[in-house]
């Protein structure tokens, strides 16, 4: 067996290669506690506008697209808590197909403003609301279903209103595809499943 021979002391090139590996380990490691919150609170990531994936810019809307979160509640009337009413409950979106947007991304984004809305609102006058919570027991029944106009969108609102439901028309911010202002979804409810019926029970599915 041949014998080992003392090489001596490592080379400068070699302890430099070995200090680069674990301090690139133990950085690394750091890094990682620190995501998790080992040393506190995780940094919050800033973007850069770098080395980030392309954003479909027909799913961004504006915060001010959901216009009904800012406004007042007198254009809600007042609302009904229909008490003894046990039936199911639903929130229905009314979304206009006139104005030619995309079920994938702008539609879906708009309606989930106009669920936004009508939450808000509901919460705004009445944080305990009996429908609220019985919608939320009852897995949240949302439907989406269309109008040719806005003028015909704003005639549903309105019977809405005098029957004493939630109902808030979501304007969008004309960052992508349609006209600022434009009147996209009209959203009613959380309310009895009855209730609602009566104003579009006539509609079809979007």
């Amino acid at each position: 067996m041949a014998n080992v021979q003392d090489r001596g002391p490592p080379s400068a090139a070699a302890v430099a290669i070995g200090t680069a590996i674990v301090s690139g380990l133990i950085g690394y490691w750091l890094g990682q506690a620190q995501s998790i919150g080992i040393f506190g609170s995780p940094s919050p990531k800033v973007p850069t506008g770098q080395d980030e994936k392309p954003v479909d810019e027909s799913d961004i809307s504006d915060a001010n697209s959901a216009s009904g979160d800012d406004e007042h509640l007198e254009d809600l009337g007042e609302l009904d808590d229909f008490r003894g009413n046990h039936e199911e409950c639903k929130l229905v979106l009314v979304v206009r197909t006139d104005l030619g947007m995309q079920k994938v991304g702008k539609i879906a984004a708009q309606c989930c403003h106009a669920t936004l809305a009508c939450y808000k609102a509901m919460v705004t006058a009445n944080p305990s609301h009996p429908l609220l919570r019985q919608w939320e027991r009852l897995g949240q029944a949302k439907v989406a279903l269309k109008v040719d106009s806005e003028d015909e969108m704003l005639v549903l609102q309105a019977q809405a209103v005098s029957l004493g439901l939630c109902a808030k028309v979501i304007h969008d911010a004309g960052r992508t595809q349609i006209q600022a202002g434009s009147a996209t979804v009209l959203g009613i409810g959380p309310a009895p499943k009855s209730k609602i019926d009566e104003v579009t029970g006539h509609l079809k599915l979007l």
